[in-house]
């Protein structure tokens, strides 16, 4: 657990990236009309969730007012509802919603991340953001002993976290990015599940439904189960 602490700290106090640096303060300063009395978080967001879990969920940055506001990954915003709604809905969550840190959310063999743990202006870091921060994903699937797969919300995530495991040996049959596909390897690494992101760009266009994101948990409680 040390080390996980370690790192968690390591995280927080990263100033790789100075225009994230720059754009993540400057939004905790001016903060949306809705909280003015809330005190930004206004740091890197650290991973969160169970370290022994099997599964890990893999998202692309903290939210501007969501986890860069609150400080935990998918918490405060509409796309942390839609999730935290799934989980609970398939038994990865002792809830169904994620307002604050501290609100009694417990997460059941599950580990959230991210490819980028600051926010970045419009949700678009660049490339160097990205390689920046790619690392601390990387440590955190070292230090996740019982991992068996990964679920990737949106493209960035699922080309990220096939960057990461071909570097670590991992060999692909087939790697497009589809919702609810699977992509598995001939090594023993863990598969990799890809989803559209619960952002409210697909959620409230349609392009992702409840019953879409559900298919994608319960097809991982079946991959889990299976082995």
């Amino acid at each position: 657990m040390d080390s996980w602490f370690e790192l968690e700290k390591t995280i927080i106090s990263c100033r790789k990236c100075p225009r994230l640096v720059e754009w993540r303060e400057e939004v905790s300063q001016k903060k949306r009309r809705a909280f003015l009395d809330f005190q930004y978080w206004g740091k890197p967001v650290p991973s969160f969730g169970d370290y022994s879990g099997r599964l890990m969920i893999v998202g692309l940055a903290p939210g501007a007012h969501g986890s860069n506001r609150t400080g935990r990954m998918f918490t405060g915003d509409a796309s942390g509802d839609f999730l935290y709604q799934a989980l609970y809905n398939n038994g990865f969550a002792n809830q169904p919603d994620a307002r604050v840190m501290n609100d009694g959310l417990e997460l059941k063999d599950v580990f959230i991340s991210a490819v980028c743990r600051c926010v970045p202006p419009a949700n678009k870091p660049t490339a160097h953001e990205i390689k920046n921060c790619l690392p601390y994903l990387s440590m955190e699937m070292d230090r996740m002993e019982n991992l068996e797969g990964i679920i990737a919300l949106g493209r960035v995530a699922f080309d990220n976290v096939i960057k990461l495991q071909k570097e670590r040996g991992a060999v692909f049959s087939d790697r497009d990015f589809k919702h609810a596909s699977l992509v598995t390897n001939s090594n023993d690494f863990p598969w990799i599940l890809a989803s559209y992101h619960p952002s409210r760009q697909n959620t409230q266009t349609g392009r992702l439904t409840v019953d879409m994101f559900d298919k994608v948990w319960k097809k991982a409680k079946v991959l889990l189960s299976s082995k």
